[in-house]
């Protein structure tokens, strides 16, 4: 968010210990906050996007057939400038190229990026968005060719439909040429008992044996998922896939025009085979040239199609997208007529199926829950319907609730499913859930749904504000006997897996109102770690060099890549669904750095462990998660690990892969083992973790 036409940017930053956030501010200024910028785009997907050559050399292409002659070219959402130099150089010495950049740390890098490539003459860079600029006074006239890349894996999720628009309004001439051409969005429907899981939790519940009910009958969409497309490497499930139809065209976008800020179309498909619609797989080619010559496709690997054609990088920031259909999904019968209407808005692609024959088992949804509905992530409903994992926390808490009298017990974190728990077993323990991301909506859905899971209000509360730390006041001068968290909090899916630790922090802030024997659960969360091989993954975050002529060596500190950074210079730790990332290996059995006492107060701590390598291969970095103890006799334990598809899991990638294996190789080249150390300091929220191989 810029505060004025002034060079200055405040940034939303959040301590995940606390949940508490705050704006920074990023100044213009290349001497200042140069360590704040690296890591604000440290994170980010453009280096995975700058290192998929497939997509270079398309743009690369379909520049050069379209800039041919002098003319004015403008950049939209210019990032290191990659394309406008492309542009620049076609164009000789005599055009043009305005470049417009409106993030503050990647316009200061694309500065960089440009003077290395003594580029900074042909090029002005402006730091504003698309639609605040003006003719005659940011730029001299209207550009005659447009280049740009705001596209996401749902292709408008950027903002593609109203940029365009008022481009073609306002910045560009009549009839511009555009680099891309245009865009097509594809569709396959798909049945998948994986994606089902990730939203049908009505379903999938009704199948466990623990008696509570987080969607009781007729509140069956009182939890759902949001009614969007999810990007997803569909890929990593083919084998999970029954594809129910042929490929089927539903949108056209072109860039040469000003599109509309809605469209509908319908789409007749006749299924391939006989079962149920889970899903609507989705993904765009684009034709670059106008000439259609030049493709890029994001289409699963599964799609044959010329645009397909060639060895495509595996690559994150741009993935097919799922849309889930509602409840159990949509039967049908080889042969049979399906009528998909799919409507745009200016962000989003939404999706509507129809058979011809009436469905007899699709359930009739409460449309009078209204508010007090909870949209929840699929991860979290996936993780809500797992018989296992539910059947682990009932015996974990009815543990700990055995032979308590009258307990208070305390719900610090998100999970509506431990609230219903805990009211359920014990009626008469008093109740307390803090909800601190939900909150009010935390509050409603319990009372909602109290009576279906047989308890009554009387002996829950939820605070209305969220405070720092409760006092006896708060618990009505009773200290608390149990408390518990998975952990989760709400709108953090996308952390670090340690940066629950969360829940260490405010078990160390209600230590006042603990009773001496209380129970807390988790009572301790390990820090495990495997050794892996991630070949795709490591190539997605490599180390830039030369990229269609253009030296972006310059950007790699910034931008947390793996290879040949300088001292002490080192890329972040980032959360990835390593099930995702494409080819993967275990090289290492799985080991403890280290562990935190929960049963504590939060202290700094220290852990080591010795890694003894399993399988020959090239090591590319270690994986990171927690594994929650539930229970004192460390007999139930909630992992986030590789293998739990739920949860995103932290990687280390090496500056260098190193080729590792057994003991006893006979190859010296090879490393047999390594050690890793983690120091944890609660003061600043950070794990520092330390690799040596030997």
């Amino acid at each position: 968010m810029s505060s004025d036409s002034s060079q200055r940017v405040f940034q939303l930053k959040l301590d995940p210990l606390s949940g508490n956030s705050e704006w920074v501010v990023i100044e213009d200024n290349d001497e200042l906050q140069e360590t704040s910028n690296e890591s604000l785009l440290a994170t980010t997907s453009y280096l995975d996007m700058l290192n998929d050559s497939y997509r270079n050399k398309a743009f690369r292409l379909a520049i050069e057939k379209t800039v041919t002659k002098p003319c004015h070219v403008l950049d939209i959402g210019a990032g290191t400038g990659f394309l406008s130099m492309m542009a620049a150089r076609a164009m000789g010495l005599n055009g043009k190229v305005t470049a417009c950049e409106a993030y503050l740390p990647m316009a200061k890098l694309m500065r960089k990026v440009l003077h290395r490539n003594g580029m900074t003459k042909n090029i002005n860079l402006i730091n504003k968005r698309s639609d605040e600029l003006e003719v005659g006074i940011d730029i001299p006239s209207r550009a005659d060719v447009l280049v740009s890349e705001i596209l996401d894996s749902e292709l408008l999720g950027e903002g593609l439909i109203p940029t365009l628009q008022h481009a073609h309004d306002k910045l560009l001439v009549e009839n511009p040429l555009t680099v891309p051409y245009r865009a097509v969005t594809y569709g396959q429907l798909v049945e998948s008992s994986y994606l089902w899981k990730l939203h049908d939790l009505f379903g999938n519940e009704a199948e466990g044996s623990d008696g509570i009910h987080l969607v009781p009958t007729g509140l069956d969409t009182i939890i759902d998922v949001k009614s969007r497309q999810y990007p997803m490497h569909c890929d990593a499930i083919r084998k999970e896939i029954k594809l129910l139809s042929e490929p089927f065209k539903i949108f056209e976008f072109d860039f040469w025009k000003r599109p509309d800020s809605q469209g509908e179309t319908e789409v007749q498909i006749k299924a391939i085979g006989d079962g149920n619609i889970h899903a609507v797989v989705s993904w765009w080619i684009l034709q670059l040239d106008r000439e259609g010559t030049v493709f890029y496709s994001t289409a699963p690997r599964w799609i044959n199609s010329t645009a397909n054609v060639g060895d495509r990088n595996w690559c994150d920031h741009w993935k097919q997208c799922v849309w889930l259909l509602p409840g159990k999904g949509m039967p049908v019968s080889k042969e049979e007529e399906v009528l998909l209407q799919a409507t745009h808005t200016e962000t989003s692609v939404s999706y509507n199926l129809i058979v011809q024959v009436p469905q007899t088992d699709r359930r009739q949804h409460d449309h009078r829950i209204g508010d007090l509905q909870l949209l929840l992530s699929p991860e979290r409903i996936a993780a809500y319907g797992d018989s296992e994992w539910r059947l682990s926390m009932l015996a974990a808490v009815r543990n700990a609730l055995q032979g308590k009298v009258n307990p208070l017990c305390v719900v610090a974190d998100d999970s509506i499913f431990l609230t219903l728990l805990a009211a359920n077993l014990s009626k008469t323990s008093h109740l307390k859930a803090l909800f601190p991301g939900l909150r009010g909506k935390g509050a409603q859905y319990v009372r909602t749904v109290s009576k279906a899971n047989g308890f009554s209000m009387d002996h829950v509360e939820v605070p209305e504000q969220r405070k720092a730390c409760l006092t006896m006041h708060d618990t009505h001068e009773k200290k608390i006997d149990l408390l518990i968290g998975e952990p989760y909090y709400y709108g953090n899916e996308g952390m670090l897996p340690w940066q629950n630790l969360r829940f260490w922090k405010e078990r160390t802030l209600l230590d006042p109102v603990l009773s001496e024997d209380a129970l807390v659960m988790p009572c301790k969360g390990i820090l495990k770690a495997c050794a892996m091989s991630l070949p795709d993954l490591w190539s997605s975050r490599r180390c830039l060099g030369e990229l269609e002529g253009f030296d972006h060596s310059i950007v790699n500190t910034t931008l947390g890549a793996c290879g040949e950074l300088p001292a002490l210079k080192e890329g972040p730790y980032l959360p990835f669904s390593i099930w995702q990332c494409g080819e993967i290996k275990d090289l290492s059995e799985t080991f403890t750095i280290l562990e935190f006492d929960c049963s504590k107060p939060i202290s700094s701590c220290y852990g080591k462990a010795q890694v003894q390598f399993t399988e020959h291969g090239i090591c590319h970095g270690f994986v990171l998660w927690m594994d929650w103890v539930m229970d004192a006799e460390n007999s139930i334990i909630a992992s986030t690990g590789p293998d739990q598809r739920y949860w995103k899991q932290g990687v280390k990638l090496l500056a260098k892969p190193i080729a590792v294996g057994i003991h006893g190789s006979q190859s010296t080249s090879e490393f047999g083992s390594a050690v890793m150390e983690a120091f944890f300091d609660p003061s600043n929220s950070e794990l520092i973790i330390k690799h040596t191989f030997s």
